[in-house]
């Protein structure tokens, strides 16, 4: 049996949770369709979630389409879960783009659709809520064309719009019209499909036609769009039927070496955890051992793979399936078991969160249970990077949007009953090397107090490259866990840099090395005060790495968002000071085909985006329409942001050594 992993994705409020109720009644999964109003739908199973009729954690249920095994993933829609969704991208073989024919396209909308087409994944469009009062058709197309893509092709059109009766009509080989701008759009992609037009264009049969449909969208060249109602049911079969036989469902190798993705982790009842991990190629079997991408082995201990409607308990999960595997104590979201898939949607293709926040206990003593609370949550949303200041006694973690304070506060009082506060919301720098440093200590020289030597530079790396770390010694020079002490304590002390921010774009090269080998008393045990351990290289390394590091200097960089603001003609002069006010700078001003809309484009620091988003609604009448998206950080200029140090700061030779020498 084939099977075809499905995302839905959509702006918020376009109805993707009550498009998956409608497929999953229409395939005989459910027997009534549920209510997002009424907190009882399928896919959203938290309570925040039932609270506030949003999609907050993906959810994966699974239905037939004759021989096809539909995983359908409902995603979040709400840019503050945007990180939810990027773990889904890695497991799909085909997505639903869901727009609202009353609202059209909408900021998230665009985002969406840029990463979608980047990956090339096979995307098909629905437009939902045809029944709704305001609903929109030819403008609405006119608009996807405009802001999404040009290569759409309508595949039946909607009567009655705005009406509880509106239907949806698919196109067959009898209209004109439809075969017409079929061939329009296939052949700008396929010259030997124009050739053959050309020649002979009563020889392009309508069954070559669609034939020819289905293979440039499952190739991710063009998108067919549909119109329908979730509530009513309108079109949803004609959707179901371009589901089918326009994306590509695939019988995975199920006898290949093992490949696969972990794209969520949840805990079970009784704190065990649980990965959700889509197979690429292979099977994974119960009682075996996995190698993990990290190179760790471990034991499955049961296995559920999602079918016809639940996850089912089995002995094994084959290629193309998503399976629930328990007994993986030490998963991650993002880990790869056996062999590193090939898919490009491995990689991460949202941004990081730029906003961070402390997280305060309301009773102080809860303090310890709050950061076991948060550590869990970060198990299931790694990008919160959660950071605990020992000497503080604060937890921090990091943000996209304010809506995911009210998510973190929620979860940790209904599951860990923890209350909670939170200090202000701040920004997240970042700092560049300006040049290039160099410090070295020996061992028993002073003022060097551990039984290491560490001879560290620290230079400039193209923008995007992170932190890459270089051996400059010979390998065997001393025992690799000395090497990986070094190279590790490098990554962790660059998330603090001379101003406090974390330290990218650099290349560190280990230039000296030195130990003492193991020494022992003539009774055989261990002298440590003779012998150089990896704790000696863990100590000393933060101390040469910042005096390397403040040899070859830093500059602050804020994140910068480029944005796209579709505002009224008529507000044009009154936005501009305030965006220069907001210290955003204009890049583009165009005016929209109808004459009465203008559209700017430019960036504008991150730190000002929700100041603009709070102003918008007066500035124009609620008609301004703002998108934005990290794009880049940018030098500061004036006076330097820093941020409290959280570690014992070696920057301070004296009070590093105070603390640490007293541990040694």
């Amino acid at each position: 049996m084939r099977t075809l992993n499905l995302g839905i994705l959509a702006h918020v409020d376009a109805g993707k949770t009550s498009l998956t109720e409608r497929l999953l009644h229409a395939a005989g999964v459910i027997d009534e369709i549920g209510s997002v109003d009424d907190g009882n739908t399928q896919t959203d199973s938290m309570a925040l979630e039932r609270q506030r009729g949003i999609t907050i954690k993906s959810a994966v249920v699974s239905f037939a389409i004759d021989d096809i095994t539909v995983n359908l993933i409902d995603t979040p829609g709400h840019p503050d879960f945007i990180a939810e969704v990027e773990r889904v991208l890695s497991v799909l073989d085909g997505a639903v783009l869901v727009i609202s024919a009353v609202e059209g396209v909408q900021a998230q909308t665009r985002v969406l659709m840029r990463v979608l087409q980047r990956l090339r994944i096979p995307t098909l469009i629905f437009v939902n809520k045809i029944d709704r009062g305001g609903a929109q058709y030819d403008s609405l197309l006119r608009s996807i064309a405009d802001k999404l893509t040009r290569a759409i092709v309508p595949m039946g059109r909607a009567d009655g719009l705005g009406n509880r009766s509106a239907d949806y009509v698919p196109f067959d080989a009898a209209d004109d019209g439809f075969t017409t701008a079929l061939v329009d759009l296939l052949a700008e992609h396929d010259e030997a499909f124009l050739a053959a037009y050309v020649d002979n264009e009563k020889a392009v049969s309508y069954p070559r036609l669609y034939g020819e449909l289905a293979a440039q969208t499952k190739r991710a060249l063009v998108h067919p769009v549909f119109f329908g109602s979730a509530i009513t049911g309108a079109g949803v079969d004609s959707l179901i039927t371009g589901v089918k036989e326009l994306l590509p469902a695939v019988e995975g190798e199920v006898d290949g070496p093992v490949s696969g993705t972990v794209f969520k982790v949840e805990r079970g009842p009784a704190g065990e955890k649980i990965a959700y991990v889509r197979l690429f190629s292979g099977t994974v079997r119960t009682r075996e051992r996995l190698r993990l991408g990290r190179g760790e082995s471990e034991k499955i201990t049961a296995i559920s793979v999602f079918d016809r409607g639940g996850a089912l308990r089995r002995d094994s999960v084959g290629a193309g399936r998503i399976g629930k595997l328990w007994g993986l104590g030490d998963i991650r979201i993002g880990d790869t078991i056996g062999a590193q898939p090939g898919s490009p949607a491995s990689q991460h293709f949202f941004a990081p969160p730029t906003l961070e926040t402390v997280v305060v206990p309301v009773r102080p003593a809860d303090r310890g249970a709050l950061y076991v609370a948060l550590s869990q949550l970060a198990e299931q949303d790694p990008l919160i990077n959660l950071r605990q200041d020992e000497i503080r006694q604060e937890t921090s973690v990091h943000l996209y949007g304010e809506v995911q304070k009210e998510v973190i506060e929620a979860t940790l009082a209904e599951e860990f009953g923890l209350a909670v506060t939170f200090r202000e919301t701040t920004t997240i720098h970042v700092e560049r090397p300006v040049g290039a440093g160099e410090a070295v200590e020996f061992i028993a020289k002073a003022p060097n107090p551990f039984l290491a030597t560490v001879g560290l530079r620290i230079e400039p790396a193209p923008i995007g490259s992170g932190v890459e770390f270089r051996l400059g010694v010979e390998l065997g020079s001393m025992p690799l866990t000395f090497f990986k002490a070094v190279e590790e304590t490098v990554r962790e002390t660059l998330q603090q840099g001379i101003h406090g921010w974390q330290v990218i774009d650099c290349a560190v090269t280990m230039t000296h090395s030195g130990y003492w080998p193991r020494q022992s008393h003539m009774h055989g045990t261990f002298d440590k005060s003779m012998s150089s351990t990896a704790g000696d290289f863990r100590y000393l390394t933060p101390l040469i790495l910042m005096d390397a590091l403040k040899l070859a200097g830093t500059t602050v960089h804020e994140p910068i968002h480029r944005f796209r603001l579709d505002i009224p003609e008529d507000v044009l002069g009154s936005i501009l000071p305030i965006l220069v006010r907001l210290r955003a700078t204009v890049l583009t001003t165009a005016v929209q085909a109808n004459g009465s809309t203008y559209v700017l484009e430019g960036e504008i620091p991150a730190a000002q985006v929700h100041g603009l988003e709070r102003q918008l609604p007066s500035l124009t009448s609620g008609e301004g329409v703002l998108e934005s998206a990290f794009d880049h950080y940018q030098q500061v200029h004036g006076e330097t942001p820093t941020r409290a140090r959280w570690d014992h700061n070696p920057l301070d030779r004296k009070e590093y050594l105070l603390h640490v020498v007293r541990r040694v």
